[in-house]
């Protein structure tokens, strides 16, 4: 299976290499400043979280703060090596919260367990680009599947090591990293990152390579391989089809596999039986058709093998698969689950930027501590405005509602969680 995998990217190396090579980007570089752009992120967050008493060490959640990401991104020298700079500066400011309210990974907490009036944080990188490939040194937000930064708080993640990105031949993206520490979403510091879930340890080191391919404007793969010290290796493959059946109907199909191996010393919380063993296959499908407006989907996922697909240290985003939503991953071990899905985009009504998404996943057969058949299911809806003209043109405003249920406590037991999301984009050069 794993040879077949490889043999995919080395498919798509040599189809990319028939066609012509794209024009350097580096060629058209006007210079350090002149290319040079910066931009400032204004993030406001209202999360709640009720535990309905339901047996939890908090019955509630609560808080509210600012957040403001700053990035500054210079052009490339001009020649054939172009030197750039990344500089990216976070700020965190409590609104409100309280003792027994903190616990949403939004703000630092000090010894008295309240959460900090206000925290900051800074990174650099320096880049080098030949043609199209990019090599970057220092802090930087990560994508690919198997290490991905999480930003569904205040500020995001931020980790720190070297990646390089090519994208020489056409319609072919090659990347790979290697990472050695991580900056949790509400921490200052570096090696930030344990996964309360998983480990008690930090990240010691990560390394990943991978690419996406472009078979055709409708077909998309990739396939990705990541080592995780002393937790586990993993290897990811995604198919992607989209196609048009007239100017507003479409199909979507997208399928997405993980396999993940203990690695060393299997630095993972003991599981019910005792042991630390990860060797498990996670999958999910998901079908979509659009008509108009309208977008209806059916997904179905499946975790088989030893251990729940593990995440977090290698990033909180590092979960492709249809079904981890707001609340839940549903990726306990031997889980599967389906989701049911509506979109509607009000533009086609003469509301652009307005829209609206409800969504239902139910689980089943989930081998917990408390049970090997576990149950759980969340309903999510959703609703999104941005602004389309005017001095507040971008400023987004989100509303997001959950309701989830386990009487497995598979994921924290039972709770309902409200998100009131204000977010406003300012390009400064």
């Amino acid at each position: 299976m794993r040879v077949m995998k490889w043999s995919m990217i080395a498919l798509a190396v040599s189809a990319g290499t028939s066609q012509f090579a794209m024009a350097s980007a580096q060629d058209d570089s006007k210079g350090f400043i002149e290319d040079s752009t910066a931009s400032i992120l204004a993030r406001t967050l209202y999360f709640s979280r009720d535990f309905r008493n339901h047996g939890a060490p908090q019955s509630r959640r609560e808080e509210t703060g600012l957040g403001l990401h700053g990035l500054f991104s210079s052009g490339y020298t001009q020649g054939t090596v172009g030197v750039g700079v990344d500089v990216i500066g976070l700020m965190g400011v409590k609104l409100d919260s309280g003792k027994g309210r903190t616990g949403l990974s939004m703000f630092p907490e000090g010894s008295d367990g309240r959460a900090q009036d206000d925290f900051s944080k800074a990174g650099a990188a320096v880049k080098f680009r030949i043609s199209n490939t990019v090599l970057k040194i220092g802090d930087q937000y990560t994508t690919a599947p198997v290490f991905a930064s999480d930003d569904s708080r205040l500020l995001p993640e931020l980790p720190q090591g070297i990646s390089i990105t090519s994208n020489e031949i056409k319609d072919l993206k090659l990347e790979a990293g290697h990472f050695t520490s991580m900056s949790a979403q509400d921490q200052t510091y570096r090696d930030s990152i344990p996964s309360a879930e998983l480990s008690e340890h930090g990240l010691r080191q990560a390394d990943f390579v991978g690419g996406v391919y472009s078979w055709t404007p409708e077909i998309t793969t990739s396939l990705y391989y990541s080592k995780v010290e002393d937790y586990w290796k993993k290897i990811y493959a995604n198919v992607n089809w989209t196609h048009a059946l007239s100017d507003d109907q479409s199909v979507a199909v997208d399928f997405n596999i993980y396999d993940t191996k203990s690695d060393g010393a299997g630095l993972v919380r003991a599981d019910k039986d005792g042991t630390t063993k990860i060797d498990n296959r996670a999958y999910s499908l998901k079908g979509s058709y659009t008509i108009g407006a309208h977008t209806f989907g059916l997904a179905t996922q499946k975790v088989s093998g030893d251990g729940q697909y593990a995440y977090g240290v290698d990033g909180g985003g590092t979960i492709f698969l249809a079904n981890s939503i707001n609340r839940s991953d549903f990726n306990a071990e031997d889980e599967r689950s389906y989701q049911a899905s509506y979109d509607l985009n009000m533009a086609t009504f003469g509301i652009p930027g307005l829209s609206f998404l409800a969504r239902y996943v139910k689980g089943t057969g989930a081998n917990v501590a408390s049970t090997n058949n576990g149950k759980e299911w969340e309903r999510d809806v959703e609703a999104k405005y941005v602004i389309q003209s005017g001095p507040a043109k971008n400023l987004s405003l989100r509303l997001r509602q959950a309701t989830y249920r386990s009487s497995d406590k598979i994921s924290s037991g039972s709770l309902d969680e409200l998100r009131l999301i204000a977010q406003y984009p300012l390009n400064i050069l």
